[in-house]
């Protein structure tokens, strides 16, 4: 505490910059462990360089997005399992990205707190760059916000922004057309999607974080947790191979939702229902939440993460290819010449 004689510093008002310095240092080797070809320079410049021609690129055209990861953070921050919210963050914003038919080449964090907790920011960017190795973009540069007054002790957000590329010419959709093949890639759960529904159900169970899971073998928290699947590498392998029309990523608004954003006008799409089967998460929370199905099906991805549109000639290829790259696959239906998506 300051005592009325002395003047106030940055430190007594809640913001200790040397605790931000530690960090920097104790996450510097998590950065440099996810360098690709591109990466210029580390951390600690006012501004991360990126060398598109040392990526490969001769006339690329760049991609970005951003994203956060909701409020699957609460869980994360009651139970003290933060490592994995770190894939969740980059997966969110990495998946948009392949959709658009672009490689990820770097990522930056925002990681805002009220009193900076060097361990737990240190597990949480550990994890982001855990992710970042595991789809071949960077880790070039981030912002730790200590905010004092903005959120409650052991309260933090986060943000991500990804940047990918792709050579003119070659960007997702393409030329879809009715007779395409819906194949669709298991999620790994809610992915960070629906949460605040998820977290008033189990409130309303009366369910604890560390209650064993009704629908698994592992904590409820643990189970809840599952990161979000990444999807770079296996869709980079479809697209490369020749045949992809088209990428959606199954977030919020699940599959009625996010589907005909990438169909033209005049097309829509047919799935089979009974194509795939309904994880038993989503199976719980529909029971327990008393959910209906239209509600179910636009709130959750309930356990398609991501929809490849293949040309009806590659179809079983590219499903081969992706099952080879370890994608649990479901042919979901195609697309058709009338609008609208239908789910028999």
């Amino acid at each position: 505490m300051t005592r009325p004689d002395e003047g106030l510093t940055y430190a007594a008002a809640g913001v200790d910059i040397d605790a931000g310095n530690a960090l920097v240092e104790r996450i510097r080797p998590a950065a440099a462990s996810t360098s690709r070809p591109g990466t210029v320079a580390g951390l600690g410049g006012f501004g991360a360089l990126f060398d598109l021609r040392a990526a490969g690129y001769t006339d690329p055209i760049l991609v970005a997005a951003t994203d956060g990861v909701g409020t699957k953070l609460r869980i994360g921050i009651e139970t003290g399992r933060l490592r994995d919210l770190g894939t969740d963050l980059v997966a969110m914003c990495v998946n948009d990205l392949i959709c658009q038919g672009a490689e990820p080449l770097f990522f930056l964090d925002y990681f805002a707190t009220g009193r900076l907790d060097v361990a737990a920011a240190a597990e949480l960017v550990e994890g982001i760059a855990d992710a970042c190795r595991a789809s071949g973009c960077a880790l070039i540069g981030g912002e730790t916000a200590e905010m004092p007054g903005l959120y409650a002790p052991g309260d933090f957000d986060l943000a991500g922004f990804a940047v990918g590329a792709l050579e003119r010419g070659t960007a997702l959709p393409r030329e879809v057309a009715p007779g395409d093949v819906l194949l669709g890639l298991a999620s790994s759960g809610p992915h960070s999607n629906g949460y605040s529904l998820i977290r008033r159900i189990v409130a309303d169970s009366g369910l604890a974080w560390d209650a064993p899971a009704p629908f698994g073998d592992t904590s409820l928290a643990e189970a809840l947790l599952t990161p979000t699947r990444l999807y770079v590498r296996p869709c980079l392998a479809v697209i490369r191979a020749g045949g992809v029309r088209a990428l959606a990523h199954v977030t919020g608004g699940g599959l009625p939702e996010n589907l005909p954003r990438i169909l033209p006008d005049g097309c829509g799409a047919t799935i089979d229902r009974s194509a795939w089967p309904l994880p038993p998460v989503f199976a719980w929370l529909r029971d327990a939440g008393r959910i209906a199905e239209a509600e179910l099906l636009r709130t959750f991805n309930c356990g398609i993460g991501m929809v490849v549109v293949a040309a009806p000639d590659r179809a079983a290829a590219l499903t081969d290819l992706l099952r080879a790259e370890g994608e649990d696959v479901r042919p979901l239906g195609h697309v058709t010449s009338q609008p609208g998506l239908t789910l028999a």
